[in-house]
């Protein structure tokens, strides 16, 4: 069983930048592929980042490359999702998943975080 719980959500004015957090607790959480999805209004939860459990994998989406950053400690079990030149349609719910695999689809994750809410003004 693993745990996830994620933090660093907020508002900010397009162009900013926040840093996500997502803690996990549990004795094999550092072996899982992390990644991060999300959701606004009205549309469908979609892929954002992933990471291997190993470092040696990253996927983005193509709507956050070149702005978004996944990393993770697996010292201090927690990924962190570095969120640049923020543009409104960031607006969602980010939600934080572990997967036994390095997916880019929800089915792909077996352990998810409540979310944290990130709201991107013009």
């Amino acid at each position: 069983q693993v745990q996830l719980v994620e933090s660093g959500g907020g508002l900010v004015q397009a162009g900013g930048s926040l840093r996500l957090s997502c803690a996990a607790s549990g004795r094999t959480s550092s072996s899982y592929a992390m990644g991060w999805f999300r959701q606004a209004p009205g549309k469908e939860r979609e892929f954002v980042a992933t990471i291997s459990w190993n470092l040696r994998s990253t996927k983005y989406a193509d709507s956050v490359t070149g702005r978004f950053t996944l990393s993770r400690d697996n010292a201090k079990n927690t990924v962190y999702l570095q969120m640049n030149s923020l543009k409104p349609e960031d607006t969602a719910i980010y939600y934080c998943a572990a997967s036994r695999v390095t997916g880019t689809t929800g089915t792909s994750y077996d352990y998810w975080g409540q979310g944290t809410q990130v709201t991107v003004s013009s």
